[in-house]
């Protein structure tokens, strides 16, 4: 046995010397990913959220009423507010610097660790303006305090010039700042988009009632866009989420004509909701909202805005003699609903830097209280529009219960007699050589898909997010699990021993997700699904993986699409003029794509392209081919880490050695 002390040549070369100590905001340019969540489009757009969420504290504290933001030529951004300016004086720990250096130069520098400057903020860690500055090739800031101007200029986080005052300003005051990404870290094709920018800045209008947006954007952006977005607009909404419910359901079938919303405060903070429900065939949708920080992945607070209206719905169905309410559950009761939720806590905790979900304890509690009791006083008014209300509850909750008893949903039936399970939006084709059904992940991409399918021959089926991972999780998770449960139903399938292909209710299962590591996340677990309760599917080839494109590459009357960066690059260098500039766009998720391009390149039979998910049959030829596949699956998928563990460290020079790093 060799002796474990005699290290080898690369051992001895291991001591104190190789340890890195990253200092001021290097850590930010080194790992931007741990502090905007990546550096791809979203992650760009992100740094304009940090700086525009600083204005807004100063907004929603009573010390500005307008924020400007003007998109500029050359990927640039400038955000202006009249609020009450970053300090410019020195800083007590560091006396050789403005407190405007600080913010900007330092990780975890503000004034919002405490409630003595702000009572609520978007802001919390510290790092938002100070991660803008470490990722922007060029930041210029400009304060107007105390009647007098300062100025300062920073590049990739460092400062390029010391602060300075211009003289005196009489008619002016707040703060300023204007900076361009560096492509090193988000490349030289990621550019702002009007559009994104643009709802951004409505979004935050609608969050705070009464602010004034000032909006500016340079002609020469929109020529790219699809959507012609204004170059100048003075956006305010007086009613707040009231108008922005009222905006978001324009046009659309609804069940109610006026929304349950409202406003209150509760021991300093504040609650805001607007509430309504649609009619028969439109798509649900709930936005939620921390401190005028979007919060997509929800949280607490929803959690709390759901209780509260169940709970008040039990209440009326009390009262009014309904004895089956106490099984109302929320899904029941908000199916088909649209609905916003602002909240202004004091001390939110979020999930990471980029706050896409609040996970703060008390919220729940809190939203529940202010919102519970004004709903049932908001059913009691009209009993005519709340009995509705009750009686579509609980004709969704006898459907689910109906749904989870059934044994069996056969084609004809399904079709003429009920509600398919979920969202599905079923075809009108009974012949099962004809129809396929895609497997869509969330409302936006179903959205999409049912716009761009053949309604006679494609169903679409919407899944909420990463379905449960059948290899590690129990047989009672398993059963109690709905996602799943519906995906049953909707193919007229049972799992395991009880499965027959002749009930297969479509000739193709495709799964659809997003072109990206998330989305192959999603298509990773349904595989697993298919592998673990139905077998025999994969081994019929009636199971299908959609692929979406990456790229959309435009150079005068040439569009192709791209599946990757390597893809892409191939068609740069054979397909367009090297001497003409090729316009590529990234598409963000089958959402974002318009429908007619996700039916030209994913969904038309004629034009799109599928992979067939292949499994060896457990017969003499496919045996051992089997076992090595149920031992793959156990190993990546199943309970025991160190499995998968192992399987990293075995494989993991054959992944590095293709990684550009």
């Amino acid at each position: 046995m060799p002796d474990l002390f005699e290290g080898s040549i690369s051992d001895q070369n291991y001591n104190a010397q190789q340890i890195e100590v990253l200092e001021g905001l290097d850590p930010v340019r080194h790992r931007p990913g741990m502090y905007i969540g990546g550096t791809d489009d979203r992650a760009m757009h992100h740094l304009v959220a940090e700086i525009l969420d600083n204005s807004m504290d100063e907004a929603v504290a009573g010390h500005a009423n307008w924020i400007e933001i003007n998109l500029i030529d050359g990927n640039t951004v400038k955000i202006s507010d009249n609020g009450r300016g970053i300090p410019v004086d020195p800083h007590p720990k560091f006396p050789n610097k403005s407190a405007l250096e600080v913010i900007l130069t330092t990780l975890h520098a503000g004034g919002k660790f405490s409630d003595k400057v702000y009572e609520t903020s978007g802001g919390l860690h510290g790092v938002g303006a100070s991660v803008v500055n470490a990722l922007s090739i060029k930041l210029d800031v400009e304060i107007a305090r105390n009647r007098k101007l300062y100025k300062q200029s920073f590049s990739k986080g460092k400062p390029v010039t010391p602060m300075t005052s211009d003289g005196s300003t009489h008619n002016r005051r707040g703060t300023c700042i204007k900076f361009s990404p560096d492509p090193d870290i988000f490349g030289t094709e990621c550019q702002f988009k009007p559009s994104i920018l643009y709802k951004m800045a409505k979004s935050k209008a609608y969050l705070f009632a009464g602010v004034e947006i000032r909006w500016k954007c340079s002609p020469n952006l929109n020529l790219s866009t699809t959507v012609l977005i204004p170059e100048n607009e003075t956006i305010c909404y007086p009613d707040g989420l009231a108008d922005y419910l009222k905006d978001a359901t324009n046009g659309r079938n609804l069940m109610l004509s006026s929304a349950f919303t409202d406003k209150t405060e509760l021991d300093g903070q504040k609650f805001e909701w607007a509430l309504t429900w649609l009619g028969p065939g439109e798509d649900s949708f709930f936005h939620s909202y921390c401190n005028t920080v979007p919060t997509p992945s929800g949280g607490t607070h929803e959690n709390g805005f759901r209780q509260a209206i169940t709970k008040g719905m039990r209440v009326y169905g009390e009262l009014k003699g309904q004895k089956k309410v106490s099984e109302l559950t929320a899904e029941d009761v908000l199916a088909g609903s649209a609905g916003m939720l602002s909240v202004f806590l004091k001390d939110p905790q979020f999930q990471g830097q980029t706050k896409d979900k609040l996970v703060s304890n008390d919220a729940t509690k809190q939203t529940e209280m202010a919102v519970k009791d004004r709903f049932e006083i908001w059913l009691s008014t009209e009993p005519e529009r709340a009995n509705d209300l009750l009686e579509a509850a609980l004709e969704r909750m006898e459907e689910r219960k109906r749904r989870r008893k059934e044994k069996e949903v056969a084609r004809k039936s399904a079709t003429r007699k009920l509600r398919l399970p979920g969202k599905l939006a079923d075809c009108s084709a009974r012949d099962t050589n004809e129809t396929e059904i895609f497997i869509v992940e969330g409302d936006s991409a179903g959205g999409s898909a049912k716009s761009a399918r053949n309604r006679s021959t494609q169903a679409i089926l919407p899944m909420r997010g990463k379905i449960l991972n059948v290899a590690s999780a129990s047989s009672d998770k398993l059963s109690q699990n709905q996602e799943l449960s519906d995906l049953l139903q909707a193919l007229g399938v049972k799992a395991k021993n009880q499965f027959d292909l002749a009930d297969l209710r479509y000739g193709k299962v495709i799964i659809m997700t997003d072109a990206d590591v998330d989305g192959a996340h999603i298509a990773a677990l349904l595989m697993t699904f298919f592998y673990q309760e139905m077998p025999q599917l994969i081994e019929a080839g009636r199971l299908f993986l959609a692929q979406p494109p990456l790229y959309r590459m435009m150079q005068g009357s040439k569009t192709f699409y791209a599946q990757d960066d390597k893809h892409r690059e191939h068609l740069l260098l054979t397909e367009f003029n090297q001497g003409t500039k090729v316009e590529i766009s990234r598409f963000k998720g089958l959402g974002e794509m318009p429908p007619s391009q996700l039916k030209e390149t994913t969904m038309n039979p004629s034009t799109r392209r599928l992979l067939r998910v292949n499994l060896p049959k457990r017969d003499l030829d496919g045996a051992d081919k089997r076992r090595e596949a149920d031992r793959l699956v156990t190993t990546l998928m199943g309970k025991k880490p160190e499995l998968r563990f192992g399987y990293i460290r075995e494989h993991s020079e054959d992944v590095l050695s293709q990684l550009d790093i």
